[in-house]
């Protein structure tokens, strides 16, 4: 007998934490497009997933091939001559006082930008962030601090609170 939650369930338990690491990794613009194909993905595959397995950390390995998939095909994509200033709003969204930090997180490199988006917005384990990259524990820790320690050299202050390991 099957007791794995439904997948409507699993949608609106982990929805907004996959939408906010997808937001952190691509930015605002194609968040909403590896948001969907990431659930889309998922819809298929949970039928076959473990009942002990770490949905969350499921869904943002999800996520994470989706955002490569969009990153891959950006670049065979003409780049906007204008960027559009982000209205305010909320649920990983900067508004225009998080303008610079926004800035600063797209500077890093991936590998930091991404760890910190698995670590800190989706609140993953390091074991679970090495196994999304491909990499040691050593390593996702590694990419995590220095993308903490790139964030605060490049935006004092604003990077303070749940940075412990």
């Amino acid at each position: 007998m099957d007791m794995k939650q439904p997948f409507e369930s699993v949608v609106a338990q982990h929805g907004a934490t996959v939408l906010r690491v997808c937001r952190v990794v691509l930015g605002p613009h194609d968040a909403d497009d590896a948001w969907s194909e990431t659930f889309l993905s998922a819809m298929r595959a949970y039928p076959d997933l473990p009942e002990t397995a770490n949905v969350e950390a499921w869904l943002v390995k999800i996520a994470h091939r989706k955002a490569i998939d969009v990153l891959r095909a950006a670049k065979r994509n003409p780049l906007p001559v204008d960027e559009v200033p982000e209205a305010p709003a909320g649920q990983g969204v900067p508004d225009a006082e998080d303008a610079g930090l926004w800035a600063t997180v797209k500077e890093l490199p991936s590998k930091q930008r991404q760890a910190i988006a698995y670590r800190y917005v989706a609140g993953l384990a390091y074991a679970e962030i090495a196994e999304i990259l491909g990499g040691t524990v050593e390593a996702a820790r590694r990419a995590a601090a220095d993308g903490l320690k790139n964030l605060r050299k490049h935006y004092p202050g604003a990077i303070t609170k749940g940075a412990s390991s």
